[in-house]
């Protein structure tokens, strides 16, 4: 799991690994996956939001997460992502507490779009004396970034055994040279520093976690021989691997070691917390099932693509026979906005003439399978859009993720339902026939579309979520305030 640690009150004494961190308010800190730590209260007191997230989970949407390596920088106030970090966090946090109406579902959107920020600001680090750094905005290079980190995704999961640096850079079609030269570039570290570093990382959870020899810990880490476990171990602990064990062994806190807090201190409340989200995670891996439908946009790459032809849907949607399923579909065609991608269930649009000047965004999903889409291009009337309606169950999920959108953005969503469907279906049926008042409003009520609004604070990415289950549509609305 990766842990945000967001320090709301006071201040906390945070030791990751060998290196011991002061935080205080507002200050946000990020424990990556495999990383042991221990938190110590200072003399004044603090409230701290611990922020957990099952990587497991959202590894389904973002390959190689659980390598991914997230730094900030503790030491800048002036950072404009923290801020969004921050306005994040206390989004998810309030949701959580208050429970509202569908409240799961927006924690887990409001994730996505950390995770979004994360990746698009805190991935890319340097080691500065002795510490990583944060410097994604100063490189300003994502691409080098990404190879980054298919690089130590790699080391990461190869570092038990003899790695070289001819290997990698014969999976990245590089010179060994270019490649020794990026390495040092980004880390400070030469390949064999960066590998050495992994090792004896990975090598701290089994000195603090188990029983085992020192000899057994270097062979399992990777080490040829004992006496580089151990040289490398001081260079980076300050310590022999043994007085490491005997000072630290039992004070470290692991995943697996529920921390000790005191009776009605806010720790307790905020473990309380940390429990609550990860229920929700677990519910959502249990129930969903089908591979989600992952929609990426990049403003300035998609929207060079303008497509010319009308989208593969208005095969569908332009029948008269599924007028009813079409009408979110004619809300986005009045606006006669620029398509810059679309496909069998889905179309984004934006009103913006060039991506300098995009404020805006529309998204147009729908809930129905291949098989189902090639039905709704057959039927010819409307006893078979009502079985088709009445009869799709399957349940989907979009995650639509657009970079390159900075600011603040109002979001306003207009969704129908499977039940919407339907009763606009029999609605129109029925019109002729006489209602009573009571009916009439069931109808009415059952058949119109929910709207919510919300509003983001995105530093590059955005990231919108919706779930189907059985036929459904919706209509989102993105626009820069």
């Amino acid at each position: 799991d990766m842990e945000v640690v967001y320090v709301l009150e006071g201040s906390v004494i945070l030791r990751n690994g060998y290196y011991t961190y002061n935080l205080k308010q507002g200050d946000i800190f990020i424990l990556n996956d495999r990383e042991m730590h221990s938190f110590q209260r200072t003399d004044e007191d603090n409230l701290v939001m611990m922020f957990q997230m099952d990587l497991t989970y959202f590894s389904r949407y973002y390959d190689s997460l659980k390598n991914n390596f997230f730094v900030t920088d503790v030491e800048d106030d002036s950072d404009e992502s923290l801020e969004v970090l921050r306005n994040l966090l206390a989004k998810i946090m309030m949701e959580i507490i208050q429970k509202g109406y569908g409240y799961e579902h927006k924690v887990i959107e409001s994730t996505h779009n950390l995770i979004a920020c994360l990746l698009s600001d805190f991935q890319y680090f340097v080691m500065e004396n002795g510490r990583f750094k944060n410097e994604m905005k100063n490189k300003g290079n994502k691409i080098l970034a990404g190879r980054l980190n298919r690089i130590t995704d790699y080391m990461y999961d190869n570092y038990t055994r003899k790695l070289t640096l001819s290997e990698i850079a014969d999976r990245e079609h590089l010179s060994i040279y270019y490649l020794s030269h990026i390495i040092k570039e980004a880390t400070g570290l030469s390949f064999q520093d960066l590998l050495s570093y992994i090792r004896v990382e990975e090598s701290e959870r089994l000195l603090l976690g188990t029983n085992k020899k020192i000899g057994a810990i270097a062979e399992e880490t990777g080490f040829s021989a004992v006496r580089y476990y151990i040289k490398h171990f001081e260079h980076w602990f300050g310590m022999h691997p043994l007085e490491y064990r005997k000072k630290y062994i039992g004070k470290i806190i692991s995943r697996d070691i529920e921390a000790k807090y005191k009776l009605a201190t806010p720790a307790q409340i905020e473990s309380a917390i940390r429990k609550q989200v990860k229920g929700i995670y677990a519910d959502y891996a249990d129930k969903f099932k089908a591979k989600p439908v992952i929609i990426d946009i990049d403003i300035y790459d998609d929207y060079a693509e303008v497509e010319s032809e009308p989208p593969v849907m208005s095969e569908i949607m332009e029948r008269d026979v599924n007028k009813v399923l079409a009408e979110p579909y004619r809300k986005m065609m009045e606006m006669q906005e620029n398509i810059i991608s679309s496909g069998e269930n889905y179309i984004v649009s934006t009103k913006c003439k060039y991506p300098g000047a995009l404020d805006s965004l529309s998204i147009l999903m729908y809930n129905f399978d291949e098989n189902t889409g090639r039905n709704l291009r057959k039927i010819l009337n409307r006893d078979d859009l009502l079985r088709i309606v009445r009869n799709y169950e399957n349940e989907m999920e979009f995650l639509v993720r657009c970079t390159g959108l900075s600011g603040t953005f109002r979001i306003i969503r207009y969704r129908l339902g499977k039940e919407s469907f339907l009763a606009k279906i029999v609605h129109e049926a029925d019109s002729g026939a006489r209602e009573s008042v009571r009916e009439n409003l069931i109808n009415k009520l059952t058949s119109e579309g929910n709207i919510s609004t919300g509003s983001y604070i995105s530093s590059d990415a955005l990231s919108v979520r919706t779930i189907f289950e059985g036929i459904g549509a919706e209509l989102i609305l993105i626009d820069k305030v």
